[in-house]
């Protein structure tokens, strides 16, 4: 049973690691493509490009708030206080 728990945490790690945001925003890109994809509203040859746009934008996304907090790691201030 222990074997089972380590790869289950192993692919939690994997998969989740420090930033949930994007793990939680390409599944969400991603079953938004395959609803566009079923329903046939969308060409299929355009869904992926929908779909890599949309992981982009979730990554950059969570990469503007690393930086952010970071940032106000760095000067003492929170995002929540005048400059």
């Amino acid at each position: 049973m222990s074997l089972v728990i380590g790869f289950l945490r192993f692919w939690y790690e994997f998969i989740v690691g420090d930033a949930w945001e994007i793990a939680v925003g390409v599944v969400v890109v991603l079953a938004m493509g395959a609803t566009l994809l079923r329903s046939g509203t969308v060409s299929p040859a355009l869904v992926p490009l929908l779909v890599a746009a949309g992981i982009a934008v979730v990554v950059g996304v969570s990469l503007g708030m690393e930086l952010r907090r970071s940032a106000g790691a760095i000067s003492g201030r929170g995002p929540w206080q005048d400059r």
